[in-house]
């Protein structure tokens, strides 16, 4: 098992940050190891809500939305073979816009627990690019708008 925390502040409103974190289907425009996100339950973000997230190399884990407080928290699960992984974003309004605090755990099951331990190292540094580049997406819409 492995467990991360990731600290980032970012120069947005939560409730910006939230709705756009939390939609599955902006996923492959925030996360680098994404290609794409599909079988997608219709409807709003809730908790419940299910779909697969079809990484570049092939992997596609099955993943849920356990727990949403707006503006305040989102909690998900992955489940691929032998990994299952937790993450929580909680959401803290800062003078400048929202400090993200990303937790998370990877457990690796039988053959899949190196996987895992190896993984959970890379997990802190590439959660922290993949919120920096969801705050550019956000920037990038806001000029856009004018």
């Amino acid at each position: 098992m492995s467990t991360f925390t990731v600290t980032v502040d970012l120069p947005h409103p939560p409730p910006d940050l939230f709705r756009f974190l939390a939609e599955p289907r902006n996923r492959p425009l925030w996360q680098a190891s994404l290609k794409t996100v599909s079988d997608i339950d219709q409807g709003e973000p809730r908790p419940g809500m299910q779909w697969r997230d079809v990484t570049k190399v092939g992997i596609k884990p099955s993943m849920e939305l356990t727990e949403l407080v707006p503006f305040r928290l989102i909690a998900e699960t992955g489940t691929w073979h032998g990994v299952d992984g937790l993450l929580t974003l909680r959401f803290l309004k800062t003078g400048q816009g929202t400090r993200v605090t990303a937790e998370g755990r990877l457990i690796g099951h039988g053959p899949f627990a190196l996987a895992a331990a190896v993984s959970g190292r890379w997990a802190p540094e590439t959660i922290r690019k993949d919120l920096l580049r969801a705050s550019d997406v956000l920037t990038e819409r806001r000029a856009s708008r004018g």
